[in-house]
């Protein structure tokens, strides 16, 4: 059995997920990771006995038996160097969304990793929930016939939200609906989006931070085969389970329909001391006793795989490139309140920038 060697960057929530699902891999060997948070960085390196260990991710990137890198570093703004750096150090890449801020840089990141023939994939961890996953076999096996209405609605806490935007300036449309619309697309395809209207909606978020930052976003897609999809999302729930979500699919075809509920309601703690929680409704997942109750131990699971055993990723960072021309889309429409044509031309892309990002 081919054993290799993993890299995680940042060991943070998400990528203290990974690293810990990493340890417990029989296809991983060594762990290395980087943590700019010291006690993080301690704490993470006794418990998966890290090889090396150190707040400089740059150091990992110099050691040559290390074959894969897990990027879970925040801000977002740091994706693209870090993917660069990786990529350019001929390691095999599995970077958490966003591929980049930019589209440039997205291309240049999956030119790099063509040329080199190095794996590089993005998370979209939703594609790994077994609900998300039946819908794509629906469609594929021709269960209900052909799409003609799609529904996605995703909502978490506000709690989550501030912490979300407490660090990047991205829309609820880049952060939240990013998963959702990467997951109509791949039950879609091969059809392409080629047109997106976008609304916000203000209200609780605004109010609490002072920012100009919404609650919701709706997005309205068409596709070159015609059809039209809406998907939608925000984060302002009132506070509750830590890191809470709740999502509503409806894909209607011509033979049938599949309605999901991954609202995470299906189990329910009431405690005198806590009141009632709802536990394992957080969107990567978290670990109970012997398993992990979530998409996101499975989605690295799959990269290791993908490295040691040479196979093919799910998510494409082509893929991924596809979902950030999109959101973006949806910014421009939501700033200028005109739809969006695609593929986005440079001064639209101009005009983001110039009114900072999102709205």
């Amino acid at each position: 059995m081919k054993q290799i060697n993993i890299a995680v960057i940042g060991t943070g929530w998400c990528g203290g997920i990974r690293t810990e699902t990493a340890r417990r891999n029989a296809l991983v060997k060594d762990i290395h990771i980087a943590e700019t948070n010291e006690i993080r960085l301690k704490e993470m390196a006794l418990l998966v006995d890290a090889k090396t260990a150190t707040t400089d991710y740059k150091e990992l990137l110099k050691i040559a038996d290390i074959d894969a890198v897990i990027i879970s570093a925040t801000p977002e703004t740091t994706h693209y160097p870090i993917a660069r750096d990786a990529l350019l150090a001929g390691k095999h890449v599995f970077l958490e969304k966003p591929i980049a801020l930019e589209l440039h840089e997205a291309d240049e990141l999956i030119a790099i990793a063509r040329k080199s023939k190095l794996k590089f994939t993005i998370g979209y961890s939703q594609r790994f929930n077994p609900k998300f996953a039946y819908v794509k076999k629906s469609i594929k096996d021709g269960a209900i016939g052909q799409p003609v209405s799609v529904l996605v609605s995703r909502h978490i806490t506000r709690s989550l939200g501030k912490k979300i935007v407490g660090r990047v300036k991205l829309s609820p449309a880049a952060m939240e609906c990013t998963h959702d619309l990467d997951f109509v697309f791949w039950c879609l395809e091969p059809a392409k989006p080629v047109k997106v209207y976008s609304q916000v909606n203000y209200g609780a978020m605004r109010e609490s931070t002072g920012a100009d930052i919404p609650d919701t976003q709706w997005m309205t897609v068409t596709m070159d085969n015609g059809l039209s999809f809406v998907v939608g999302g925000g984060w302002s729930l009132p506070p509750g389970y830590p890191n809470f979500s709740t999502t509503w699919i409806e894909f209607i075809g011509r033979d049938g329909a599949l309605l999901v509920d991954d609202s995470h309601k299906d189990v329910v703690l009431n405690t005198v001391n806590k009141g009632m929680q709802l536990p394992m409704s957080t969107m990567p997942g978290e670990q109970v006793d012997h398993v992990f109750a979530g998409p996101m131990a499975s989605e690295t699971i799959h990269f290791i795989e993908a490295v040691a055993l040479d196979r093919d990723v799910l998510v494409t960072a082509e893929q991924a490139r596809q979902v950030m021309e999109v959101y973006m889309a949806a910014d421009i429409s939501a700033e200028t309140g005109n739809p969006v044509t695609l593929p986005l031309v440079p001064a639209l892309v101009e005009l983001k920038a110039a009114a900072g990002g999102s709205r």
